[in-house]
């Protein structure tokens, strides 16, 4: 797989189903979400654990708890994407979402291209406005907490 730029990239908004696989991510309803900016990160990180004893002249450190974080999606501030008002639903729940990354980085070659797609599951903590100045779009940054693991299906060229 070569490089590629985050252009292209779709996000959707699923269900609160909850899945394991990413055969059975795929086969949930997928809402697509418009007007991104800005996609964010997230990505597997472990709590350090430390241990200091006084009998040791080195600190103990231990991979403890592993975290995919938190993904700020900046999106255009549009109630009439039905993306959007999921994103807005989803944040008044408590519930988790299911949310797919599609990349747009699929093979020129091959008998059926696929490109890359991350699922998750996150509950969307924080929904908050940006209105800016006068030739600003005014923006939504949704704040998704990622819970459990990302599951990466790489692009392929069948």
């Amino acid at each position: 797989m070569t490089m590629t730029t985050a252009a292209g990239t779709v996000v959707s908004i699923g269900t609160t189903e909850k899945f394991t696989t990413a055969v059975a991510y795929a086969g949930d309803d997928w809402t697509p979400i418009a007007n991104i900016e800005d996609v964010g990160e997230a990505g597997s990180e472990a709590e350090i654990v430390v241990g200091k004893f006084v009998d040791q002249t080195y600190t103990r450190k231990l991979k403890g708890s592993r975290d995919n974080g938190t993904m700020e999606l900046v999106v255009a501030r549009d109630s009439d994407d039905e993306g959007y008002a999921a994103l807005v639903a989803a944040e008044q729940s408590s519930a988790a979402y299911n949310f797919q990354v599609e990349l747009n980085d699929k093979p020129t070659a091959g008998a059926s291209p696929k490109n890359s797609k991350f699922y998750f599951s996150a509950i969307v903590a924080s929904r908050k406005n940006s209105f800016g100045g006068a030739d600003d779009i005014v923006k939504t940054t949704f704040t998704l907490a990622i819970s459990g693991p990302i599951i990466e299906v790489a692009a392929s060229a069948t």
